[in-house]
């Protein structure tokens, strides 16, 4: 048999491996792989899920057993020292030798640390392996131990820096990222999107600081801060190096084997060096003059060298690579293709929501004619479609414009997935076609996204491609006439009514029940662990605080997060009917906090500027004062807002202030797929804007019209009208029923006016469930929202009541101090955060 050494066993080393097993003439061969670290390959793209974890195994490409059930010998803890290419032998550090017929170098790289000052102090470290994480985490204990505040810096602002300074807050460390660029990601990213981006990351609690070149680390032995100039000098207690990486060729270096003059090992498209014998593959690799640091493209070099091996010597690298990649950057969606920094001069064209945090750019040919490439953070849901229509060459609208413009009815779409070429490239960590993924489907072969995933390994890299590997598998499925369920995410393999059902049945009360009991492994995801808050919320009357770590931030601290990383508090105004004290109470309480105070467009008293710590105090006040949570911060009801109705308008058909505070005290707290927004209006006149409303009522002869699924927002709508002059008890029993049907049945994260435009059947079929009772559901619905109304509390009045979950309100995690670093400016009288440069 041949002899393969395998010397690294990262990521693209282990693939090799898997695609070379893979091979029927692989049995006339065998493969040995040497690995430094002291456990099998693991998923380095994902590495930052280890802060939060400290689980390796969950981080494993493959167990031990694997490699032995495919004879692939594995040998960790093992460095490979030399290689004599005349004899044929490599020899390892502790002076044994092996032969072979070829040798893959897949060395990958190691972590560039700029020959900075006192970079070698106590409290500097790497972030590249699961050892120097667990370092990391030793030192962030030691630092808690000495009992006051402590601070990290990154140094870098690029994939993993970001990452890794996500990781030191949530550890509960005032942290830095420290970048010599003017902008985050300059390579991926524009000046605007990085802005978009740092804004996002700010209201994380991550300070970055642009423009700083490191002088020296500051410290006697440990360091003690960073100095980037005689007059700037920032103190801190670690510092965690991110500032790009090197490639391992020293060992190509031994045996003469030529590389670059700025580091990598020389390779042409068949990934041989300048031995015929010798392949390197991945980061150690240099190709076309450059070191490829995305996974996709080592993938293909693994293939390629597989290939080549076996002696298909058609299978190349090609001239063009693509380097297009889509991430959850601490939880931010950050995505580009193409020529994302338009360095070929094409058209720009650019769509940015501030308040959302959303900025789009696609660069178009100066016809019009093709995309070129793109740029999205904050939103990068239309990923996918794009980089296909890029790939592949497709056709783009008249107005290229509708491409990256929120969905109207104007709108162009961007498409659907079977629209796509058979060999259209969906996964390309993979290597895996929309031909492949259907023809899966077609042969019977997979029946579900877990199959596809299974047989094809689509979506198992990046993971970047998932959204359109689901797309393309329900498509087809449903091009089959085969029913298709749709599941949360890759944790569950239930849809949001499956769960629903699950959890109301089982009584689970905690998120690990359901994962445990009906998951597929993991720790969940910022998809369902929201979504399983909401539906135990739902089914249970639960509020945030019970189970605060899997919900999203506002609710976890009970208000809405700002730009500068203080709070609002907004206390409910039912109708929007207060007494002259409580009036007062609201401006004292605003007074003694100093904060910014603006009446809201939903009738209520919003205080801004709030501090993590101060949060409580300003709730107990407003509690004692008879106030309660205006949930602001939740997906549940915000407001009821009204007219002044009969009580005082001249043309007031009924008591619109009266039923609008009914309303909105039964159903606050109660927990939704999305937020809800009633109005209730006393005449036609339509003071409260009723029909932009989740539902409405207008007063008219003989009683209410009650309209449903209308709201405001991007993509305004008006509401339905589903039942015409009904008296009072009558509207609260149809909206009992239409609310329940909304909560049961809805996807997450989608409003009423979405639900019901996609529910089979629209509006005829809705007022047959909810007028007619055609299901005979009506009365489960009834008793389901009576529960709800039942077990409200007050989360503010819980949140103040027990000593644990007050411990959630300290600013530091292991000190009472108050952040320090916020600054504030004038505005007419009140103040509002300092404007981002």
């Amino acid at each position: 048999m041949k002899k393969i050494i395998v010397i690294g066993n990262g990521m693209v080393g282990y693939k090799f491996c898997e695609k070379f097993v893979a091979q029927e003439a692989s049995k006339n061969f065998s493969i040995t792989v040497f690995g430094e670290e002291p456990r099998p390959a693991y998923d380095r793209v994902h590495l930052s899920e280890y802060f939060e974890n400290k689980d390796a195994k969950a981080l494993e490409m493959a167990p031990r057993s694997w490699y032995e059930e495919n004879k692939v010998e594995l040998i960790t803890n093992a460095r490979v020292t030399d290689i004599s290419r005349k004899s044929k032998t490599i020899t390892t550090a502790d002076d044994k030798k092996y032969n072979y017929d070829y040798i893959v170098l897949a060395t990958g790289s190691s972590a560039f640390v700029p020959p900075i000052k006192g970079i070698e102090k106590e409290g500097v470290f790497v972030y590249r392996t699961i050892e120097d994480l667990d370092a990391t985490i030793n030192y962030v204990a030691k630092l808690k131990e000495e009992g006051t505040q402590k601070k990290a810096a990154i140094l870098g602002g690029g994939l993993l820096g970001l990452e890794a300074a996500k990781a030191l807050v949530d550890m509960g460390l005032k942290t830095s990222v420290v970048e010599f660029a003017p902008r985050l990601m300059p390579r991926q990213l524009n000046t605007d999107a990085s802005k978009s981006l740092q804004t996002k990351l700010e209201a994380l609690g991550i300070e970055i600081l642009l423009n700083k070149a490191t002088q020296q680390i500051a410290g006697n032995g440990k360091m003690t801060g960073m100095q980037f100039s005689e007059e700037d000098t920032t103190p801190f207690d670690m510092l965690l190096v991110s500032a790009g990486i090197r490639p391992r060729d020293e060992l190509a270096k031994t045996c003469n084997l030529e590389v670059g003059t700025r580091g990598g090992i020389l390779v042409t498209n068949d990934m041989r060096t300048s031995d015929p014998n010798i392949f390197a593959i991945g980061e150690c690799a240099l190709l076309n003059g450059m070191i490829y640091g995305l996974v996709a493209p080592g993938y293909d070099m693994a293939e390629v060298a597989v290939a080549q091996i076996l002696e298909d010597k058609e299978v190349v690298m090609p001239s063009a690579i693509d380097m297009s990649t889509k991430l959850k950057l601490s939880g931010i969606d950050v995505a580009s293709f193409g020529d994302a920094l338009n360095e070929n001069n094409g058209v720009e064209i650019v769509y940015e929501n501030g308040y959302e945090g959303i900025y789009k750019s696609i660069i178009v040919d100066k016809e019009g004619k093709s995309l070129l490439g793109g740029i999205m953070v904050g939103d990068a849901s239309d990923y996918s479609m794009l980089h296909q229509i890029f790939l592949n060459g497709m056709k783009i609208p008249e107005n290229p414009a509708e491409l990256i413009l929120p969905a109207t009815d104007g709108a162009a779409s961007l498409g659907d997935v079977t629209d796509l070429p058979d060999e259209a490239q969906v996964c390309s960590c993979e290597s895996v076609t929309k031909g492949q993924i259907c023809n899966a489907i077609e042969t019977g072969q997979a029946t579900d996204v877990a199959g596809v995933v299974s047989l094809t390994k689509a979506g198992t890299g990046c993971g970047g491609c998932k959204p359109m590997v689901a797309d393309l598998t329900n498509a087809t499925l449903k091009s089959l006439g085969i029913t298709v369920k749709e599941s949360v995410c890759e944790h569950f393999d239930y849809n949001r009514q499956d769960l629903y059902k699950i959890i109301q049945v089982k009584g689970y009360t905690t998120f690990n029940e359901v994962l445990d009991n009906h998951g597929n492994g993991g720790h969940g995801c910022e998809l369902c662990k929201p979504l399983i808050a909401s539906l135990m919320a739902t089914i249970n009357a639960d509020t945030a605080n019970k189970e605060y770590a899997i919900q999203d931030s506002n609710d976890r601290f009970l208000a809405n997060i700002q730009r500068n990383g203080t709070y609002s508090v907004v206390p409910r105004v039912p109708g929007g009917e207060i007494t002259p004290d409580k009036l007062i109470v609201l401006g004292e309480v605003a007074k003694k906090y100093d904060l910014y105070t603006k009446i809201t467009g939903g009738v209520r008293i919003d205080l801004f500027g709030a501090t993590l710590n101060q949060l409580p105090h300003i709730w107990r006040e407003l509690v004692d004062a008879g106030f309660e949570s205006g949930h602001a911060y939740g997906k549940s009801l915000r407001t009821v807002k009204t007219c002044v109705g009969s009580t005082w308008c001249r043309y007031g058909m009924d008591e619109a202030i009266s039923f609008g505070i009914e309303l909105e005290n039964r159903y606050r707290g109660i927990r939704a797929p999305h937020k809800i927004k009633g109005g209730v209006s006393g005449c036609i006149r339509e003071c409260a804007e009723a029909r932009g409303k989740d539902f409405g009522l207008i007063a008219v002869e003989g009683g209410w019209n009650l309209y449903v699924g209308g709201n405001g927002g991007a993509t305004p709508r008006h509401a339905e009208l589903l039942a015409e002059q009904i008296d009072n008890e009558t509207v609260v029993k149809y909206l009992d029923r239409y609310l329940m049907f909304y909560m049961r049945t809805a996807k997450p994260l989608q409003r009423t006016a979405a639900w019901q435009d996609r529910l089979e059947g629209g509006l005829a079929y809705l007022k047959e469930v909810i007028v007619q009772d055609s299901l005979g559901i009506a009365a489960d619905l009834e008793e389901e929202m009576q529960t709800l109304v039942n077990k409200f509390e007050c989360e503010w009045t819980q949140a103040i009541n027990d000593p644990e979950v007050m411990k959630r309100f300290n600013h530091f995690v292991n000190s009472e101090d108050e952040d320090d670093n916020l600054v504030f400016v004038p505005l007419r009288e009140q103040k509002m955060p300092e404007p981002w440069q």
